[in-house]
């Protein structure tokens, strides 16, 4: 599967796009249909399971371009949890 990556810098787009759920439609300045995608919902652990990463490492992932690299996370949780 191909990923293409657009950058909004337009800070009302990125809280409307941020706030959508479901289908989103992207249309034309005329209303014309240009894409259709769908959301993801964030995971959250069931009741009563603590994630092996803190919320506040999740976010700090978040602000580096590419998150964080799948070894560190396995690194993190071995460090924490052991093999």
């Amino acid at each position: 599967m191909n990923t293409t990556t657009i950058t909004i810098t337009d800070p009302e787009l990125l809280a409307k796009l941020a706030a959508a759920e479901g289908q989103i439609v992207f249309c034309s300045p005329s209303g014309e249909a240009v894409k259709t995608v769908s959301t993801l919902p964030r995971f959250a652990p069931p009741p009563g399971v603590k994630s092996p990463i803190s919320d506040e490492e999740f976010e700090e992932a978040r602000k580096q371009p590419d998150g964080l690299p799948l070894a560190e996370v396995w690194k993190r949780i071995h460090e924490r949890h052991g093999s």
